[in-house]
């Protein structure tokens, strides 16, 4: 009966060995896969955030471009740094395609900090960009009302 009894625990420690080895594997799978979900999620945030950037900055060099006096330079620079910005990105996209699979948990999670760094810097910058946009739309109509027959 002893020994009955030590191959019950055996096999019980061995069963409770595997279940443990398999709850910490499935908690590191699903741990990746939230941070690859997540480090897309921001790649497609932060490429939505730099098109709104582009969007916005055409719109206001387009009514800048209705004053001769305006520089076009301001205008050539801001591209690039959006364009800059979208390169920028895309090298990240083919990091997260061809590395990502194969990446540690340090490293996914270093990608998805820096990405969401990127948003936090770019964040002010795009509203102080809209309130630009708002007071520029407002000078443009207090100008063109001064300026209509009244």
């Amino acid at each position: 009966m002893n020994i009955y009894l030590t191959f019950g625990l055996a096999i019980l420690c061995i069963l409770l060995i595997v279940a443990l080895a398999g709850a910490f594997q499935l908690r590191r799978v699903t741990l990746r896969a939230t941070s690859l979900r997540r480090l897309l999620d921001l790649a497609d945030r932060l490429e939505a955030d730099l098109k709104s950037c582009r969007a916005r900055l055409q719109q206001a060099h387009a009514v800048m471009s209705l004053n001769p006096d305006s520089p076009a330079a301001s205008e050539q620079e801001a591209d690039h740094a959006v364009d800059a910005g979208l390169r920028a990105l895309l090298q990240q996209r083919i990091w997260i395609r061809d590395h990502a699979p194969t990446a540690s948990q340090s490293e996914l999670d270093a990608a998805t900090q820096a990405m969401d760094q990127t948003r936090e810097r770019l964040r002010p910058l795009l509203q102080a960009l809209g309130q630009a946009q708002s007071e520029l739309d407002s000078a443009m109509r207090e100008h063109i009302r001064q300026d209509s027959p009244q």
